[in-house]
């Protein structure tokens, strides 16, 4: 197994998330293939376990709490995390959740705690000095029930940068979703970069797209067997993240043994990317992008007289077109009316104006018919929230 430096820990490159685990066919998870994968990546040295409050409507706390009571306390490390991206108004009050969390999991402490989701709307909530969130963890901390502070984020780099800003020096570590497809696509290399520079180790989530990157077109993995042959496709993209120094827990939500026999072999030592095999990933990432060829020049800002962030609208735009997701869409439903892409008022001073004679006013129509499809952010929390109060019943 792989291991990376943090502090004084030794933490296996690979993390298992508990995002995806194994469910039976009513839904509910199934506990003892958890078991069994748990099993296997422990005797094969994974020592880092990743679950959220809301992951599994609130029964993965559950369930990893219960599966890694058969392991000695300290030779494995526990990760969750507090939903402040999912408040609305008020609930979820810290303390109350924290001690949830710590019941649910069956534990005194945990070794990596985060703030769920930093990103454009949530970070109000979360430095909000009226609730107290990052004051409480902080004492939490101090009083050693939580070892090590960090938080996850799906913002665009300058939010991660005023987040930073505010609070950075008390955040011991990020978890961004970085892969070669999101490296360009969501400007993941930037983010790697920002946090790089300010000294924050990075978490990976989604090193393989949700299963995306697993299954290429037939020329893609035709390409990438003619130069690893003994290489599975979803061991690219791990490859592709061992490169960079600067990751130190690079986190699979694995739902059967299958995958979890794949990932350990994967990770049970390194195999570095050629320059031309670095190449490779990076254009097969391109034919899948189906993208609108913005280079973010912002010429078409400067005479809208909307005032849109023409460019960040359609980097948006583009990640839904390769991928719907809500966690993509938040980052426009927050936006003031005004600022979103419905707001085009179709005048065609930006399109005269763009270099690469892009349709805009075609895109902002074209964005705001996409996300009328997809469901609000605000009833996704709103039914998280009261899944996990059903749970406590």
């Amino acid at each position: 197994m792989i291991y990376r430096t943090f502090k004084d820990k030794q933490l296996s490159l690979l993390g298992f998330g508990t995002m995806r685990l194994p469910t039976g066919s009513d839904g509910s998870i199934d506990e003892a293939q958890v078991r069994e994968m748990t099993r296997y990546a422990v005797s094969h040295g994974v020592n880092y376990f990743d679950t959220a409050y809301s992951y599994h409507g609130g029964e993965s706390e559950r369930v990893i709490g219960r599966v890694l009571r058969e392991y000695p306390r300290d030779s494995y490390c526990l990760a969750t995390k507090y939903p402040g991206h999912q408040i609305i108004n008020g609930g979820y009050d810290p303390a109350e959740i924290f001690e949830e969390q710590l019941k649910k999991c069956g534990v005194d402490y945990f070794d990596f705690y985060l703030l769920h989701n930093v990103y454009e709307k949530s970070m109000e909530v979360y430095l909000d000095p009226q609730r107290g969130i990052l004051e409480y963890f902080k004492e939490q901390k101090r009083l050693g029930r939580i070892r090590h502070l960090g938080f996850s984020s799906h913002a665009e780099t300058p939010a991660l940068k005023a987040f930073l800003d505010a609070c950075g020096e008390d955040m011991e570590f990020c978890q961004i979703q970085l892969n070669y497809l999101d490296w360009t696509l969501q400007d993941a290399k930037g983010k790697y970069e920002l946090l790089t520079q300010r000294g924050i180790p990075v978490w990976v989530m989604e090193p393989v797209r949700g299963g995306k990157l697993a299954k290429l077109s037939d020329a893609g993995e035709a390409s990438l067997r003619a130069l690893r042959p003994d290489e599975s496709t979803a061991a690219w993209g791990f490859r592709f993240l061992q490169d960079l120094p600067n990751v130190t827990m690079v986190l699979s939500g694995m739902s059967n043994l299958a995958q979890m026999e794949d990932n350990v072999k994967t990770f049970s030592e390194p195999r570095p990317l050629s320059g031309e095999e670095t190449a490779l990933l990076l254009d097969i990432a391109e034919g899948m992008k189906d993208s609108i060829p913005c280079t973010a020049c912002r010429y078409c800002c400067d005479g809208c007289p909307m005032g849109l962030d023409i460019p960040g609208l359609i980097r948006v735009y583009n990640e839904l077109r390769y991928s719907p997701s809500v966690n993509s869409a938040m980052r426009v439903e927050f936006l003031p009316d005004n600022k979103k892409p419905a707001a085009c008022i179709g005048c065609g001073k930006c399109a005269r104006i763009c270099p690469q004679n892009i349709d805009i006013p075609g895109a902002m129509r074209g964005l705001s018919d996409l996300l009328r499809t997809l469901p609000s952010w605000v009833e996704i929390c709103r039914q998280r929230e009261a899944a996990a109060r059903k749970g406590k019943q």
